[in-house]
């Protein structure tokens, strides 16, 4: 079965572009991928990618930041992997939930059609029915959203028991697609022996065998290592891999990762990947890309920037925010020193929460849920509100921001959310009403993007360019209570966005501060290098004119 796409008044067939990974886990195949399609799309492609991730979870929305990282919210309510966070950073575009594929979907669809009847009483197995289902639900991808080459990321490491059928299911593509039509990329690790210096390629070589066996031949390998891959070791790759050198390409670390397209596409790898699909090889343009990468290696100024939160240990599971502030500081030409804060050493009096201030120019407060660090947060607040520092406070962040004005400003001194505390006499911060009738945590939340009116005259209406509704995506089941609202603005606080459904608060000022602003949603999300969010450039901004 060819797909094909319509481009220009003719048919092309899709391409389709199969990323593995080799040796071990979080060796940068999502970056890799994403470089990729950033190549192809500045060649004037249009491109989509999608993530398989083999775990059994239906999608990672109940799963802990320590374990998966950030749960990347898409526009139309998915919680996904957070490569979904690189891609449409990269590539600039907005992803749906069906460009996060899990082991847990397939093997539901499955099943439920199974019960249903609709394998007519055949012996339901891997192959073909697992298969078939996780080849629709690429193919669906690639119809509706027509792109011209449709990026596959397989997760986990070849080898890993859990994702033989996505391997096998790539492999039948390659048959039922053509050869011209498919190519697969390999990402693997070379190591750098610490005794001697020396790279070894051996790793690589047994990480390409085992997809050899599996019946997969890459037709490209992608050789992570610290430094770049010497000439020597791309030779015995390229030989035991069964390829010639100039399709193995080094991509060595470095501290900005937008940095990597640049190197690939310097290596060649651009020009190569269209010369193997047969397409028509174009003006690669990344004027753009490199004089913003030019501006985050060339800052002016030094900022420090404080990020309180309970999953600190695992930065990952802010990912959005960090590049979001990235993307904001290089407008600016600033470099973001970021001094990361445990918010539950902070409520045991292990961290001061005063120097937690003072000691940086502006001050964010993550993301999260559940009563643990929840008061370290609240008593930060506590002294942004005395001190006056540019702050601002995401989903969560809000809500604490919320209960700080209502305890230290409007005198309910044991306000709280009742997700802390369900007792609390002042529950300023409450359920939705549409959540107290759910019994099942995935999927069930305020999730995707939504409709804010914003209102004139606030600094968050002049943030998002004085357009009175504007567009962010949720991922939340607590909200303000309105029957607080009249008591916190007469405390000072400023409703600046509420939902066109239900007006919801959305977004809340203080009166009179330079900026404090509380963000339901996540900003981040939708973030780009060329477009910073809106909140995040307005924080540095007033940094700045402090």
């Amino acid at each position: 079965m060819i797909t094909t796409c319509e481009k220009f008044g003719r048919v092309m067939s899709t391409k389709y572009i199969f990323i593995t990974g080799g040796v071990l886990s979080g060796v940068g195949k999502g970056i890799t991928t994403a470089s990729i399609g950033l190549l192809l799309k500045a060649r004037g492609y249009s491109v989509t990618a999608i993530k398989i991730d083999p775990y059994l979870n239906v999608d990672a929305g109940t799963m802990n930041p320590f374990m998966h990282g950030e749960v990347f919210v898409t526009e139309d309510g998915g919680e996904t992997d957070l490569d979904l966070g690189h891609y449409e950073r990269f590539l600039d575009i907005n992803l749906s939930k069906r460009n996060n594929i899990t082991t847990g979907q397939i093997y539901l669809s499955v099943i439920e059609k199974e019960r249903k009847g609709e394998y007519l009483g055949q012996t339901v197995q891997v192959i073909p029915h697992i298969t078939n289902e996780i080849k629709e639900r690429i193919r669906e991808v690639a119809k509706i959203t027509s792109a011209d080459i449709v990026l596959v990321e397989i997760g986990g490491t070849v080898g890993d028991i859990e994702g033989l059928p996505f391997l096998e299911a790539t492999r039948q593509l390659r048959m039922e697609e053509g050869y011209r039509n498919t190519a697969f990329i390999h990402v693997a690790l070379v190591p750098i022996l610490s005794t001697t210096g020396e790279q070894k390629t051996k790793p690589v070589q047994h990480s390409v065998q085992e997809l050899r066996r599996i019946g997969i031949q890459p037709d490209i390998i992608v050789a992570r290592s610290i430094r770049p891959l010497e000439e020597e070791a791309r030779r015995k790759i390229a030989l035991y891999a069964n390829l010639p050198p100039e399709a193995v390409f080094s991509s060595y670390d470095v501290d900005i990762i937008y940095e990597i397209p640049l190197i690939l596409e310097k290596s060649g790898l651009g020009r190569y990947l269209v010369k193997r699909l047969e397409l028509q090889e174009r003006i690669c343009n990344l004027d753009q890309w490199i004089n913003f990468v030019e501006r985050l290696k060339n800052p002016q100024k030094e900022v420090r920037i404080a990020m309180v939160g309970k999953y600190t240990k695992l930065k990952d599971s802010y990912i959005s925010i960090i590049e979001a502030i990235k993307h904001a500081t290089a407008e600016y030409r600033l470099k973001p020193i970021l001094s990361w804060y445990e918010s539950t050493l902070i409520e045991k009096n292990k961290l001061n929460p005063l120097s937690v201030v003072e000691e940086n120019d502006a001050i964010i407060v993550l993301p999260g849920f559940g009563r643990r660090g929840a008061e370290g947060k609240i008593e930060v607040i506590k002294h942004v509100i005395n001190q006056g520092k540019p702050f601002l406070g995401i989903c969560f962040g809000l809500q604490l921001a919320v209960v700080a004005i209502a305890r230290f400003l409007a005198g309910l001194e044991r306000a709280n959310s009742t997700e802390i505390d369900p007792y609390t006499p002042f529950p300023v911060i409450d359920l939705l009403e549409e959540q107290k009738k759910i019994d099942k945590l995935g999927g069930t939340m305020r999730l995707g993007s939504y409709a804010i009116r914003l209102r004139k005259g606030t600094i968050t209406y002049k943030m998002y360019g004085e357009r009175e509704i504007v567009y962010e995506r949720h991922r939340h089941r607590y909200e303000v209570n309105p029957k607080y609202i009249d008591k916190l603005e007469a405390a000072g606080m400023v409703i600046s966005g509420v939902s066109l459904e239900g007006e919801r608060v959305e977004f809340i000022e203080l009166k009179d501060y330079k900026y404090f602003i509380g963000s339901q949603p996540h900003p981040e999300f939708k973030s780009r290098p060329m477009k910073p969010a809106p909140l995040f450039k307005g924080l540095l901004k007033a940094l700045l004119d402090t």
